[in-house]
């Protein structure tokens, strides 16, 4: 999550799924304000990773600015331009799943709904 927020991602959460699931145990959701900017959250998400020698396992939907999913086994993230993150509404699919408290920058919360999106 900390490399989400370093590229400005909105509004994350990150959900334990672990006595829910068994594909993985987190799951990790982050906006972008724009296509370029989703783009732009995966990519320094997977450079953070690396970093610590750990590699995905899986990478869906990159490069169209929409959405991409990190799959890192344990984890799984997210990275959605916020209009379509509203429109697939994921965290309501795992709404019993317990959230894991995360520190969020101010910058990070949206409290208007015009500030989501790029201007």
């Amino acid at each position: 999550m900390e490399a989400a927020l370093d590229k400005r991602a909105l509004a994350p959460v990150l959900i334990d799924v672990s006595q829910m699931g068994s594909y993985t145990d987190f799951i990790g959701v982050v906006s972008g304000r724009s296509d370029r900017q989703v783009d732009a959250i995966a990519e320094g998400i997977s450079l953070a990773m690396k970093a610590r020698g750990i590699y995905p396992l899986g990478r869906e939907g990159s490069g169209t600015g929409r959405w991409t999913l990190l799959d890192f086994g344990a984890f799984v993230i997210h990275v959605f331009y916020h209009p379509v993150r509203e429109f697939y509404d994921l965290e309501s699919l795992w709404i019993e799943a317990p959230r894991i408290p995360l520190e969020i920058p101010a910058d990070a919360k949206i409290s208007e709904p015009d500030a989501y999106y790029a201007v």
